[in-house]
């Protein structure tokens, strides 16, 4: 009976506190947060990037490129979804269609994480044995990979929201 009653109190507590999470943030709180949370992440893919230049420079072998490349984007991977849970945790923007923008940025960042995914997936299922069809699988998946990267930015310009557009000009996280 106990037992019953704890059950259904954290249940009750579960279903009230639900709604919070989706309370509406003041347009420049929610830009702050926003921009806090994409600037590691944009600092993440550059240094990831510079490695893997660098690792692929001293690459001698089919398998040690794929490797690295499985480093790289494996790494982006994470880092993109680090990136989007941070962005999703903001909540929305009190502003119209607040909501909506929430979740276009929310939505881009799931579209990018999901892109290195998939190329790290297929990277790692390439023959290695021989070195043409090695390279050339390694170029048709990154075209892909350019190719869903591009597909998954998110058009700012959709963003008509003057509070919004106001608070990421202002705050010094966003510049």
């Amino acid at each position: 009976m106990v037992r019953t009653r704890r059950l259904i109190t954290v249940a009750l507590t579960t279903l009230l506190l639900a709604p919070l999470a989706a309370c509406a943030v003041e347009p420049k709180e929610w830009a702050g947060t926003v921009c806090a949370s994409l600037t590691p992440w944009r600092k993440q893919i550059a240094e990831l990037n510079a490695k893997a230049q660098q690792q692929m420079a001293n690459a001698k072998t089919p398998t040690d490129t794929q490797k690295n490349l499985v480093a790289l984007l494996g790494g982006a991977r994470d880092a993109s979804e680090t990136a989007r849970r941070a962005v999703e945790e903001a909540g929305e923007p009190d502003v119209d269609q607040g909501e909506v923008i929430a979740r276009r940025f929310v939505d881009s960042l799931a579209a990018v994480r999901d892109a290195y995914g998939h190329a790290k997936g297929d990277i790692e299922k390439l023959s290695t044995k021989d070195d043409q069809d090695f390279y050339d699988g390694v170029v048709d998946i990154i075209t892909t990979l350019n190719q869903e990267y591009a597909s998954s930015r998110l058009d700012t310009s959709a963003i008509t929201s003057p509070e919004l557009s106001k608070a990421f000009d202002e705050i010094p996280e966003c510049r």
